[in-house]
């Protein structure tokens, strides 16, 4: 899930990963052979503010993981889901330099969207975007931070590593007056991927659109990460903060013109090729330690 506060001084997004995609010892574990997924779990947690950025992304092995109707556990973390809202409650520690995350965030849909979308021409890829428009609660005490705003909330799911399938792709998804818009362009590496333009109303419904061209956007200032987007003819799509500036992913808010409404998106950009370089493997455990066996 990904959000942001009324105000606009505060973002947020918790990915809970079984099996996590972006593990340097998932993709060492699989070079060694058939590991099981649920070895290599984690809670992603990275909050964004005036007060500078926390992240954490400690992975856990199938002992801390627990699952059941309606509720999963990773570590000392775990989320709930009662019919109406999902609450996540966070106990996490940040990376590189040792703080703690811990408090309540609860996700409240204003309806749930059914229908998923596969991203690669084999099928082995699918992402549901489960609540498009949602209301986020976050009541955290370390550090204290009490607010409110508009949340996003969604699932991928796949049957190989990501990188066997893509080279690249940028994501956006922007709250609008009319609704939700969100745009995937994927690169598969072979054949072709997704590249899809959709637009969300309150009740769930969702509704296709030719997506406007697309545009270039500045690559990241530090890791040089390319980043692109789409925006109507006679208007300019800018990069209004970067929030992550990683040697494979880049997090952004962007600006761009989308059915005739200027959007604010919550943005990323993801090189599957970067990931897959055994040198940036090595750098990632500096922001993913891993615990337990």
């Amino acid at each position: 899930m990904d959000a942001l506060s009324d105000d606009g001084d505060h973002g947020l997004t918790i990915i809970a990963m079984l099996g996590s995609v972006f593990s340097p010892y998932y993709a060492w574990a699989r070079r060694r052979g058939n590991p099981d997924p649920l070895d290599h779990c984690a809670l992603n947690v990275a909050l964004y503010g005036k007060a500078g950025k926390r992240w954490t992304m400690t992975e856990r092995g199938r002992k801390a993981l627990r699952q059941s109707p309606g509720r999963l556990d990773i570590g000392p973390s775990h989320l709930t889901w009662d019919g109406t809202a999902l609450t996540i409650e966070v106990n996490e520690i940040t990376a590189p330099i040792p703080s703690h995350v811990r408090g309540r965030i609860r996700v409240i849909p204003a309806a749930v969207n059914t229908r998923e979308f596969t991203l690669d021409p084999a099928g082995r890829h699918v992402w549901w975007p489960i609540a498009p428009i949602s209301r986020v609660e976050v009541d955290l005490e370390k550090p204290a931070l009490r607010w409110s705003g508009h949340a996003y909330l969604d699932s991928n799911r796949g049957e190989e590593p990501l990188e066997d399938a893509f080279v690249c792709w940028d994501w956006s998804r922007a709250n609008t007056p009319s609704g939700t818009t969100m745009l995937y362009d994927v690169t598969a590496r072979h054949g072709t991927g997704a590249g899809l333009a959709l637009r969300f109303n309150a009740s769930g419904e969702v509704e296709e659109f030719a997506p406007p061209p697309r545009v270039r956007l500045p690559t990241t200032g530090i890791w040089r990460i390319k980043r692109g987007t789409q925006c109507e003819p006679g208007h300019e799509a800018r990069v209004v903060e970067t929030l992550e500036d990683t040697p494979f992913y880049a997090r952004s808010l962007v600006e761009t013109r989308l059915a005739g409404e200027t959007a604010t998106c919550v943005h990323e950009s993801l090189s599957l090729d970067r990931f897959a370089s055994r040198i940036v493997q090595l750098m990632l455990p500096f922001r993913m330690p891993r615990v337990g066996g």
